[in-house]
C-alpha cells in the first residue's frame, strides 16, 4: 500500500516565507543625486551598487564599514558615458575627497575627482591603519592633484591587499600613485595595476614602497603574492620637480624573511616615454620586466639595483629601448641579474653587473630605421614594430621565466610562437596593434583567460576577462601636479638641459572602462543565496 506525504500549512508558509525573504536578498541597484547620496552609503550592503548622478558633488565622499565580499561587492558608479558624476575638493582643504576606513571589497567605477591643485586634498585614501583591502577603482578621472609635488590623487597609508586599480586616467597629479609608506610600513600587497594612463605628474607618475617585516593584520596573506604593473602608459613632462626629481615608476624591495618575502613585481605591456632627469624604471626587490616599450631619456631607461632593501632578482627580457642615454643598469643583485632578448637603441646599452647577458640586439638610435618602422620620439607616430627580415636570431630559451605571466604574450597581447624576435613585438611588417601614444593602451590587447594579480592565500586581485573597446572620449592635458616620495632618487645622467619637449600636446583621448567581470559570483551561488539569504540592513 503506497504512502501519501502531505504538506501542512504551517510547513507550506514557512517555504512560502523563506522565498519570499530570498527574494528580498536581491542585490539593489540604487540611485542618488548629489543631494542624497550621502545619506545613502550606510544602507549598501553586499551586491549593491549605488548609481550616481551626472552633476556636481561638492561633498567628500567618506567610506567608512562598507565591506562587501569576494561574490558581490559594493559598487559606487558614475555615469558610463556623458557628463560625469564630478566631486570637488573641499575648499577648507580639511580632508581627502575619497577616504576608505573598515572597507573591503569595494568598487569605485567612472567617477571624476577633481583636486583644486589645493596642495592636500587626495583623490581617493586609505588610512589610518584600519583593513581596506580588496578595492576597485575603475573607470575614472583624476585631475588637478598637482597643488604641489606632495598631492596624490591615490594614496595609501594602511596595509592592503588585493587591490585592482584599472583603466584611470591621471593627469598633472603631484605623484599619480604612492602605495605604501615612505618608511616601508603599510605593506601595498598582490595588487593589479592595468591599463591606466598616468601623465605629466611633478614626482612620480606611480611608486609602489619598499616594506618592513609585515604586521600581523587579519586576513592579510603570508605566503607568496605577485603584484601585476601591466599594460599602463607613464609620460613625465620637462616641468620641476622642487622637492626631488622621480623615476616614471618606482617598486620598492620586500622584507628579507617571512611573509611577503618571496613576492615579487611582473611589469610587462607598458608604455614609460619621457624624463628629462631621471630613469624610466627604478626597482630593488624581485623585478620581472618583459616586453615594455622604453622611450626618450637621455639617462638610464631602467635602473635595478638596492635602494632602500637589495635588490635580489631582476630579469629584464624582450623589452624594446629608443632615444635612452643607457638601456638597462644593474647595481648588481643578491641572486639573479639577467637580460635576454631585449632590443636596445641608445647611447650605452648596457651597464653594470649582469648574471646573465644574452640573444640582446643592440644599435645606435639613429640607425634604428634599419630595424623598426617608424623610430621616433612623437607620441602618436612612433612605431617600434620590426620590419620584414629584422629583429630575429636564434630562438630565446624563456623557460627560466615560465612562472610569469603572459612571458609567453608581446606587448600587443601576441603570442611569440618560435620566440625569434628581439624586443617588445613578436611578429614584423605591419603592426596590427595599439598605436603608442598618450591615451589609455587599446583594445586589441587581450588578457588571457586566469590573468590576475595572485597570492598564494587566494586573495585574487583582478580578473580573467577580456578587455573590449570603450568610447573615446576628448581629455585634454592638465597643469602637473606633485606628490613626492622620500629620498627615492636614482642617479640621473646626461644634461637635462639639452632635451627638447617632445611631448605630444595635442588633446588626448582617453576611455572609460564598463567591464568588470565576475562582480556576482557564479550564478548557481547567486540561486542559492536567493532560497537562503536573509537581507540585513545597517542601523
Amino acid at each position: 500500500m503506497s504512502r501519501r506525504t502531505l504538506v501542512s500549512g504551517p510547513a507550506i508558509v514557512v517555504l512560502f516565507s523563506s522565498v519570499t525573504l530570498a527574494s528580498q536578498a536581491k542585490a539593489a541597484d540604487l540611485n542618488a543625486d548629489p543631494a542624497t547620496y550621502r545619506g545613502l552609503l550606510s544602507t549598501l550592503n553586499p551586491g549593491d551598487t549605488l548609481h550616481l548622478a551626472a552633476g556636481t558633488y561638492t561633498d567628500l565622499l567618506p567610506i567608512s564599514d562598507l565591506n562587501g565580499n569576494a561574490d558581490q561587492p559594493i559598487t559606487i558608479a558614475g555615469p558610463e558615458s556623458g557628463a560625469p558624476a564630478l566631486f570637488t575638493a573641499d575648499p577648507g582643504v580639511c580632508c581627502n575627497m575619497v577616504e576608505l576606513t573598515r572597507t573591503s571589497y569595494l568598487v569605485l567605477k567612472n567617477l571624476t575627482l577633481d583636486g583644486a591643485n589645493d596642495g592636500g586634498s587626495f583623490g581617493v585614501s586609505a588610512k589610518g591603519g584600519s583593513l581596506v583591502h580588496h578595492i576597485t577603482i575603475e573607470g575614472c578621472r583624476f585631475q588637478n592633484f598637482g597643488g604641489d609635488q606632495q598631492q596624490n590623487a591615490i594614496s595609501t597609508k594602511t596595509p592592503t591587499w588585493g587591490w585592482v586599480i584599472r583603466r584611470n586616467t591621471i593627469v598633472g597629479a603631484g605623484t599619480g600613485m604612492y602605495l605604501g609608506n615612505s618608511d616601508g610600513s603599510y605593506p601595498f600587497i598582490g595588487g593589479l595595476i592595468e591599463f591606466n594612463l598616468i601623465r605629466d605628474t611633478i614626482g612620480y607618475n606611480a611608486q609602489i614602497k619598499w616594506q618592513k617585516p609585515r604586521p600581523a593584520v587579519e586576513g592579510m596573506p603570508t605566503g607568496a603574492s605577485t603584484t601585476i604593473v601591466r599594460h599602463n602608459v607613464f609620460i613625465k613632462n620637462d616641468q620641476p620637480s622642487p622637492s626631488g626629481d622621480r623615476p616614471n615608476l618606482l617598486v620598492g624591495g620586500f622584507p628579507d624573511t617571512g611573509a611577503g618575502s618571496s613576492d615579487r613585481y611582473e611589469i610587462y605591456g607598458n608604455l614609460f616615454y619621457h624624463n628629462p632627469r631621471e630613469a624610466l624604471f627604478q626597482g630593488s626587490g624581485r623585478v620581472a620586466l618583459h616586453d615594455n616599450i622604453f622611450v626618450d631619456t637621455p639617462n638610464q631607461a631602467i635602473v635595478v639595483q638596492n635602494h632602500d632593501l637589495p635588490l635580489k632578482v631582476a630579469q629584464i627580457y624582450n623589452n624594446t629601448f629608443y632615444s635612452v642615454g643607457i638601456g638597462i643598469y644593474s647595481g648588481g643583485a643578491q641572486e639573479e641579474a639577467t637580460v635576454v632578448g631585449n632590443l636596445i637603441f641608445a647611447t650605452t646599452p648596457m651597464s653594470g653587473t649582469f648574471t646573465t647577458n644574452l640573444d640582446n640586439l643592440t644599435d645606435t638610435s639613429a640607425n634604428a630605421g634599419t630595424y623598426v618602422t617608424a623610430p621616433s620620439t612623437l607620441l602618436g607616430a612612433m612605431n617600434f614594430y620590426p620590419k620584414v627580415d629584422q629583429c630575429q636570431g636564434t630562438a630565446l630559451d624563456l623557460s627560466a621565466f615560465s612562472a610569469h605571466l603572459d612571458y609567453l604574450r608581446d606587448f600587443d597581447g601576441t603570442d611569440k610562437g618560435e620566440r625569434l624576435f628581439r624586443g617588445a613585438y613578436a611578429g614584423a611588417g605591419t603592426n596590427p596593434g595599439w598605436q603608442l601614444d598618450a591615451a589609455i593602451k587599446g583594445d586589441t590587447v587581450v588578457t588571457p583567460p586566469g590573468d590576475g594579480a595572485t597570492s598564494s592565500d587566494g586573495a585574487a586581485a583582478g580578473d580573467p576577462n577580456v578587455f573590449q573597446g570603450d568610447s573615446a572620449k576628448s581629455d585634454s592635458a592638465q597643469p602637473g601636479d606633485t606628490h613626492t616620495s622620500h629620498t627615492d632618487s636614482a642617479a640621473a645622467f646626461g644634461d637635462a638641459s639639452a632635451v627638447p619637449a617632445k611631448l605630444h600636446d595635442t588633446s588626448l583621448v582617453a576611455t572609460g572602462c564598463a567591464c568588470q567581470a565576475g562582480e556576482n559570483g557564479p550564478a548557481w551561488l547567486g540561486l542559492w543565496g536567493l532560497l537562503f539569504a536573509v537581507r540585513r540592513r545597517r542601523a
